[in-house]
């Protein structure tokens, strides 16, 4: 569609001119018909050139001819189709009732087309099509389109000017002449990451296998190699003699034996007497012998590999001939992958992060209700499953995204609440202090929730699709990146962080849920009903599991199973932080998220390994520190 714009806008440009015609163009075109009724992409790069050099015309034409839109009539009359219309190529004109055979020019012939027109748009008003032209150059730029790129380097658009300067750099890397001017470049660009910078430097430091008694003269040598070491083994050497024709192919001591069994005759083989081939040396000159006989098919002996491999050096050498530009470039690469290196940890620790702050907020309810009430909630997973159904339901009744988020969020945190409020008063405060007991009654309405949502919404996966501003990724370049919905999560844990420690530190039910959870009796006594406020934790445990469960629905798949993935991942955070603490969740949720994802960098191919090396190190973790990494202090760590 964009090519068909801009072809009728070089029409619209040449329309105003059409009753005189382009002599220029006319002469090119009569002199090379053959070519362009039959071009070929080996030699049709000069008369591109001088259609080009004809002036808008000839640009029309390339256009058309590589978007396959050119005809040619039976005598000799360059037309362009446009639909049902057809146009001179070289006056304008319009040409009624013309049936041209239109002319097909394969891939390669309109990647020159292409290409060439590229080099004209790049300093065209229109900055889409100098955006265009610029993204055909970064395909592949040819040699000459250099000088032409540098033309064009001063842009109004400061975003295409970067592109073109960097676009400049590469094309100095690959293809300029003056290899100080490609050493500069490859400083200059020192450091850099992206992709196509290490695609340029990745040709000029190739290397080829060269053999021969003495250095070759004039070569760029990489380094010199010796037959047995870690980088050429004695039978890759030995290939290499054979490939260069320095050697015949080796021959192994069974066949060599085989060869000389066969032409024993009078107790002799070749004149050498059998008693004295336990000898490899007498074995050698035997076979020589057959060899010049005839007798045995040309191979090499040991002796012979072993005079060859004396004879010879081994070398790498760059197909770069030069020195400086190798140099140059080896220690380009080498800041690359340093820089690399440390930006692919700062990738990992990002995932980490991400990592941890969903275990976080999957887990803050849960040692919110098991650091006040002691109590072993099963059903935990399950209120993070009631949180996302929740928001996939509203996600049904009200179209708009991020409305539907907005009502989602708060909506979730009351039915799970309201649902916590309610598996409390029908069966945790009825098993107070009795940690079994209430396990197993947790475990057992974690498997009625669960058939109940699959009665409800089936066993398919439901999708619960994220606001477009939470779609596509936070991209820094080409290694360090993470999804918006990520950093929604993060920020969502960091809020729920702070409003914890507002709700526990500046508010009187946080002062009368830190009375009950140091001593219940003594907080019973000043008038605090320790009852109710385990019911209102209870609550709001649930109630912030609910709101988990709307961020990891965004990202993961909502079935009746999706609180279960992680649910062990609550307890092992709970527990290696520290029971009833918060800022240990936080740290057990960092540990839990850093080291999970560094297991799954070095082991990336199974994520089951993952998980049991984790349950492993908790196993092991708490060993040293059963209380956690901030363990509770005070009245609140004896009761």
């Amino acid at each position: 569609m964009i090519r068909h714009r801009l072809l009728a806008c070089a029409l619209a440009l040449i329309l105003p001119w059409s009753a005189q015609a382009n002599p220029a163009l006319q002469a090119v075109i009569d002199a090379n018909l053959d070519q362009i009724e039959r071009p070929s992409r080996q030699t049709v790069g000069p008369l591109v050139d001088q259609i080009a050099a004809t002036g808008p015309e000839g640009l029309a034409m390339l256009q058309a001819w590589a978007d396959r839109s050119l005809g040619l009539t039976e005598t000799g009359q360059v037309l362009i189709m446009d639909d049902d219309t057809a146009t001179d190529a070289v006056t304008g004109d319009t040409v009624a009732g013309a049936d041209p055979r239109m002319l097909r020019p394969n891939s390669g012939v309109r990647g020159v087309i292409e290409a060439a027109l590229a080099a004209g748009a790049l300093t065209d008003p229109d900055p889409a099509r100098r955006a265009a032209a610029l993204q055909s150059l970064e395909r592949g730029a040819a040699p000459d389109q250099l000088p032409l790129l540098r033309a064009a380097l001063d842009d109004p658009d400061p975003v295409l000017a970067a592109r073109k300067a960097r676009l400049e750099r590469l094309l100095t890397i690959q293809h300029d002449p003056d290899s100080a001017a490609r050493v500069a470049a490859i400083e200059e660009m020192a450091g850099d990451v992206g992709l196509d910078f290490r695609a340029a430097l990745n040709p000029l430091l190739v290397t080829r296998a060269v053999v021969a008694p003495d250095t070759p003269p004039g070569a760029n040598v990489a380094r010199e190699l010796t037959p047995g070491d870690a980088g050429l083994t004695r039978e890759a050497a030995l290939a290499q003699l054979v490939q260069q024709d320095l050697l015949q192919p080796p021959l192994s001591g069974a066949d060599q034996r085989a060869a000389l069994a066969a032409n024993i005759t009078d107790g002799a083989v070749a004149g050498v007497p059998v008693d004295q081939l336990s000898d490899q040396a007498a074995r050698d000159r035997a076979y020589q012998a057959l060899e010049a006989a005839g007798a045995v098919p040309p191979a090499a002996t040991e002796t012979e590999i072993q005079a060859a491999l004396d004879a010879s050096r081994f070398f790498e050498v760059y197909a770069e001939p030069d020195p400086a530009v190798t140099d140059a470039a080896k220690a380009a690469q080498i800041r690359a992958q340093v820089r690399l290196g440390a930006m692919t940890g700062i990738d990992l620790g990002l995932d980490a992060l991400s990592l941890a702050s969903i275990y976080f907020l999957a887990a803050i309810g849960l040692a919110v209700t098991f650091g006040v009430m002691r109590v072993i909630n099963m059903a935990h997973g399950e209120f993070i499953m009631m949180g996302a159904y929740t928001a996939y339901t509203v996600q049904t009744v009200i179209a708009d995204r991020t409305l539907s988020l907005v009502v989602a969020l708060p909506l979730a945190f009351a039915v799970t609440a309201l649902a916590g409020v309610v598996l409390y008063r029908l069966v945790v405060r009825h098993l107070a202090n009795r940690p079994l007991e209430t396990l197993l009654a947790t475990f057992g309405v974690s498997i009625a929730l669960q058939q109940l949502a699959k009665n409800i919404f089936g066993t398919q996966a439901r999708p619960l699709t994220a606001p477009a501003w939470l779609e596509g990724s936070i991209t820094v370049n080409d290694v360090i990146g993470i999804s918006a919905i990520r950093v929604a999560i993060f920020v969502l844990a960091l809020l729920f962080l702070g409003l914890f420690l507002f709700i526990m530190k500046r508010t009187r039910l946080g002062l009368e849920v830190r009375a009950v959870t140091q001593n219940p009796g003594m907080a019973a006594s000043m008038g605090i009903n320790p009852d109710r406020i385990a019911m209102m934790t209870f609550g709001l445990g649930s109630g912030i599991a609910g709101i988990a469960g709307v961020a990891i629905g965004l990202f993961a798949q909502v079935t009746s199973e999706i609180g279960q993935q992680y649910i062990v991942q609550s307890f092992m955070t709970v527990v290696v932080g520290g029971v009833g603490n918060i800022w240990g969740t936080l740290a057990g949720a960092t540990l839990i998220g850093g080291l999970s994802k560094v297991i799954e960098f070095m082991n990336p191919a199974n994520t089951l390994a993952a998980q049991t090396f984790m349950i492993l190190f908790i196993i092991i973790f708490i060993q040293f520190r059963p209380r956690g990494i901030i363990p509770q202090r005070g009245r609140a760590a004896e009761a």
